[in-house]
């Protein structure tokens, strides 16, 4: 089979960046692979995986927090792959959960600078790529249902989810012309590693798994492939006439 195209998925050790690559080249996407050094054994593992889908795949360590290296990750997909169509901008990070006013700006600096400013240097040179290649092409996002609706114990990581949907929304109105649309998702509670350390944080993860699973309508916490499935979706041609949306994937927990 053809390749659809060429993605990139930034945090794809782990979790729902995990979910998002195997779907992608499920769906006949070459795929490159985004984290940190220190996941590269598990990266080279999945690589593995998408191998026998039969899709190509490469490795692009980096931070994303750091500008040469997303330039030289979008760089280096595009040298090993040929090109880029989607770019999936899932990296994040967790904050402290503590009251607000306890909360310190050291945390605050880390938080924003992967969920916000991260997902902002992956934006940017994907479009400056996808604009280059002059064919369109998908921007996808990771923000939150604390991306829509404050929580305690949480201010760091809401207001970072927050500036994804603004982001997301402006990118949307200056890439338009160019055919490239720009949306995100915002996952309410998912059985991910991430809720996992939330839980161990708070005194106690399975406590905080019923807790999350009693408030939520369709009574279950979601599966990193529910996520998968809307990136999926947002990927694909069908996709082309919606931007600017950070899509709500929640069980019903919050209605926007």
């Amino acid at each position: 089979m053809g390749s659809k195209g060429i993605a990139i998925v930034t945090g794809a050790a782990s979790g729902i960046g995990k979910a998002v690559a195997l779907r992608l080249a499920g769906d006949g996407f070459d795929v490159a692979l985004n984290d940190l050094e220190s996941s590269k054994a598990r990266l080279e593992t999945l690589t593995q995986e998408i191998t026998q889908k039969g899709r190509r795949t490469t490795i692009v360590l980096g931070d994303v927090s750091k500008e040469a290296d997303v330039k030289r990750m979008v760089d280096s997909t595009v040298q090993d792959l040929g090109s880029l169509d989607v770019m999936v901008a899932n990296a994040g990070v967790a904050c402290k959960f503590v009251s607000f006013q306890d909360s310190t700006s050291e945390d605050w600096d880390r938080v924003f600078s992967i969920n916000a400013r991260g997902v902002f240097l992956c934006y940017k040179y994907a479009a400056q790529q996808m604009i280059k290649q002059g064919r369109g092409g998908r921007i996808i996002g990771a923000s939150s249902l604390a991306g829509k609706q404050g929580l305690s114990i949480s201010a760091s990581y809401c207001a970072s989810k927050f500036a994804v949907r603004g982001l997301t929304q402006s990118a949307a109105k200056d890439l338009g012309p160019h055919k490239i649309t720009v949306n995100a998702y915002a996952p309410g509670y998912i059985n991910t590693p991430l809720l996992t350390a939330m839980g161990e944080e708070l005194g106690g993860a399975e406590a905080l798994r019923q807790d999350r699973i009693k408030i939520t309508p369709l009574g279950r916490l979601g599966e990193d492939e529910d996520i998968a499935s809307i990136v999926s979706y947002l990927a694909s041609k069908e996709s082309h006439f919606i931007t600017g949306q950070s899509i709500s994937v929640n069980g019903g927990v919050y209605f926007d």
